[in-house]
């Protein structure tokens, strides 16, 4: 298929031209996007749930069964810190459709390996391929969607991640109750596929995308402007200690409700999962809300809801624990988003590099908290796990204090070496 986003010159006045809320190109765009997030958290966390089977299966510990995600998410950390290069040369639209569809084969993929080290191969594999989509589907909606509606933009899509990543634990988690972990699987992999098709079909062409071609030592001075900004490295920790304390939550909930004394069924504990619809309220609505407001007063708000969440889960009765989760859950969306398109808006001309680096510190405590998380499950159990989120989600929150103060953006920061017109004011 011919590339959606090729690249043909801005006009001099370009803002009038930039998708906006209410019109049809904001409404595709979504739609596209949603899809896309959807895939990405489906593909990517559909193996939270089934950590006890592989345990049981292969043999593994629970820290060992946890790599079939901190794997994942450590390589796609890592490649998303050259993906947003390679998109600068050949353009975003093309490179999130060949993510989605290699991404969702490499699932179907593991339902047939045999051996634990062959799974983790093709899970580090998945976490290359993936690489594509969350770094790309940020810069395009900084370069394509108006100032005004950037925040609803980013809220909307990270409700898709929400979506995707609650109904991979979903239907994996309900399948393999009925017909083991393999179908479960093979049939978040197959919804990845649909949602490849939508996105193509669905996903406005690039207006705003000016072609680059990659050269490493640019690339590499485009990451140092980003740290002399006095903003962006405090943002880019929050994005580690977001996730790390999201994740760790999830990997070792489900080895608590399936042990004693709750005695949860698979099929229950992949409902619990369902908890993670509130991301697609509170992404949007913190998100809106920090638009109004300004970001440095509501982020601190995310932070002290998670930590109220996290001592909410060392209660025994089920009822409060998921209470907990619930306000986790609805914190964590709620900073992402407004971490995200706060990230956005400072990085300026540099969006691609900051929204890398972003996702880099973001997945990064998914795959070091995440495996850490174990070791203090197996030492201390749910308590080892509650002290150790407790701790990641203060130091989020005194970072979100110190964003507070930072002194607020007069004109839009335009770093060195710019990679893309269409900044966001």
């Amino acid at each position: 298929m011919p590339p959606s986003s090729a690249a043909a010159p801005a006009p001099a006045d370009a803002s009038h031209e930039a998708i906006r809320h209410g019109t049809a190109a904001f409404r595709r765009t979504n739609l596209a996007l949603f899809a896309a997030g959807f895939a990405t958290f489906g593909l990517l966390y559909c193996v939270q749930p089934l950590m006890p089977e592989f345990s049981r299966d292969y043999g593994v510990s629970a820290a060992t069964s946890a790599l079939s995600l901190s794997l994942s998410t450590g390589v796609l950390a890592f490649a998303m810190l050259f993906m947003g290069g390679v998109s600068d040369a050949v353009g975003r639209k093309s490179v999130m459709v060949a993510s989605l569809l290699s991404s969702a084969l490499l699932v179907l993929a593991s339902t047939m390996v045999q051996q634990w080290p062959l799974l983790l191969a093709l899970r580090m594999l998945l976490g290359f391929t993936l690489s594509g989509v969350p770094v790309v589907a940020m810069t395009y909606l900084a370069e394509e969607v108006h100032h005004d509606s950037i925040g609803l933009g980013m809220g909307l899509y990270i409700s898709g991640n929400a979506i995707g990543g609650m109904s991979g634990r979903l239907i994996a988690g309900v399948l393999t109750d009925h017909f083991g972990w393999r179908v479960g699987m093979g049939t978040v992999g197959a919804v990845g596929l649909v949602a490849c098709l939508l996105f193509w079909r669905s996903l406005p062409p690039s207006r705003h995308f000016i072609a680059r071609p990659f050269h490493l030592r640019s690339l590499l001075g485009r990451f140092a402007g980003l740290f002399r900004d006095p903003g962006l490295p405090w943002l880019f920790a929050e994005g580690f200690l977001l996730l790390g304390a999201f994740v760790t939550v999830y990997n070792y909930l489900g080895y608590r409700l399936l042990a004693a004394p709750y005695h949860l069924s698979q099929t229950a504990v992949g409902l619990v999962f369902g908890i993670y619809l509130i991301g697609t309220f509170s992404s949007t609505w913190m998100g809106h809300l920090a638009g109004r407001l300004g970001r440095r007063k509501v982020l601190w708000s995310a932070f002290a809801l998670m930590l109220a969440g996290v001592a909410l889960t060392a209660a025994a009765p089920l009822p409060l624990i998921l209470l907990g989760i619930v306000a986790i859950t609805f914190g964590f969306f709620g900073g992402h988003s407004i971490v995200s398109s706060w990230v956005g808006r400072r990085a300026g001309t540099a969006k691609a590099q900051g929204s890398s680096v972003y996702l880099f510190s973001y997945y990064m405590g998914s795959s070091i908290a995440g495996a850490s998380g174990g070791l203090f499950y197996a030492a201390h159990g749910w308590n080892g796990v509650v002290g150790f989120v407790g701790a990641l989600v203060l130091a989020g929150l005194l970072v979100a204090w110190r964003l507070y103060r930072l002194p607020p953006l007069v004109n839009v920061a335009t770093l060195p070496q710019p990679t893309s017109r269409g900044a966001m004011p």
